[in-house]
């Protein structure tokens, strides 16, 4: 493999919300593992398909950049630990215990923690106060899918028996970064993947008895569980209540969430990603050429049944 500092992330397609996850994912691990090499991400808007392109302060081939990956996640991935709770289910006074303690340990599990939860935000569920998940939790335990329970779990799963056959974690990430997704993996998963809507509508045969609907790109949801943590939470008031918000997160007019991402052309790092995420005038387009965007994408929380999942992406601006 040739090293070189600019190489294309086929496996990411634009319209994906967990393959923007992962590369939210892809980006921590590296500057985890590698901060030296000064990870950086553009778009090729230019040159369709549209995708992301890593570009490193030094050459680096494929294989190197896979290994600093998985050393960042297995590194970051310890830090997913919820003792013993398996959903998002808390008490205030739980949640601000938690909250606090995170931010005494070390500045990723703060970063977590502070993406998953706050305790301002308070519902009542069955006479009894919890705290407002993150709206990109789907899972509470419908179908004994647990939240907790998968981001423990799904990026400390290095080993993967597909088909009878041992995938190696390189093999897994090397598909979900450098390859078109084929998702033939037997991984939970968080519903991320717009490929898991089994809506009925306009289909000649019931989408639950899919033959791939339980397949998954295990490396993919792997990098996406640890990105999580750059989408911060944050209580907000809407309607008379205090309503749980995440960067890059909005309601339409019925109150559906809504997840808002762009595409720009200049290599940027995490930080800045994060900045454009929580910036709310990206669509007025003498800001969005101040920025270098060349496009808004956002996909539509929605439910099938007791399950939910995320629409693809579409274009904000056309």
């Amino acid at each position: 493999m040739k090293a070189k500092n600019q190489h294309v992330l086929l496996g990411l397609e634009p319209d994906n919300l967990l393959a923007f996850l992962a590369l939210l994912g892809l980006l921590r691990s590296l500057e985890t593992a590698c901060p030296s090499w000064l990870p950086r991400v553009a778009w090729t808007v230019d040159f369709p398909p549209v995708r992301p392109v890593m570009n490193m302060s030094e050459p680096v081939t494929k294989g190197e950049i896979v290994a600093a990956t998985a050393k960042g996640l297995s590194e970051l991935a310890l830090r997913h630990e919820f003792e013993q709770m398996i959903d998002l289910k808390m008490s205030p006074e739980d949640a601000a215990d938690r909250l606090r303690n995170a931010v005494r340990s070390d500045s990723y599990t703060a970063d977590l923690w502070a993406a998953l939860i706050s305790d301002a935000a308070i519902r009542d569920r069955n006479k009894r106060l919890e705290v407002e998940p993150t709206p990109l939790c789907l899972l509470f335990g419908q179908g004994h899918q647990h939240f907790l329970d998968r981001l423990r779990a799904v990026p400390r799963q290095t080993k993967l028996i597909r088909n009878r056959t041992s995938v190696s974690e390189d093999e897994c990430l090397t598909e979900a970064l450098f390859a078109s997704w084929t998702r033939p993996d037997p991984t939970n998963s968080f519903r991320w993947d717009p490929h898991e809507d089994v809506r009925h509508a306009l289909r000649a045969t019931d989408p639950t008895d899919s033959k791939g609907k339980e397949t998954t790109q295990h490396g993919a949801n792997r990098l996406a569980a640890v990105g999580l943590s750059v989408l911060t939470v944050a209580p907000r008031r809407r309607s008379g209540d205090v309503r749980l918000e995440v960067i890059g997160g909005s309601r339409d007019e019925i109150g559906r969430f809504l997840f808002t991402w762009p595409i720009w052309r200049d290599p940027v790092s995490l930080a800045t990603i994060r900045s454009l995420l929580g910036y709310r005038r990206l669509e007025d387009e003498v800001n969005r050429t101040a920025l270098g965007i060349f496009d808004l994408l956002r996909t539509r929380r929605i439910s099938a049944g007791k399950f939910m999942n995320f629409t693809r992406a579409e274009s904000v601006l056309r």
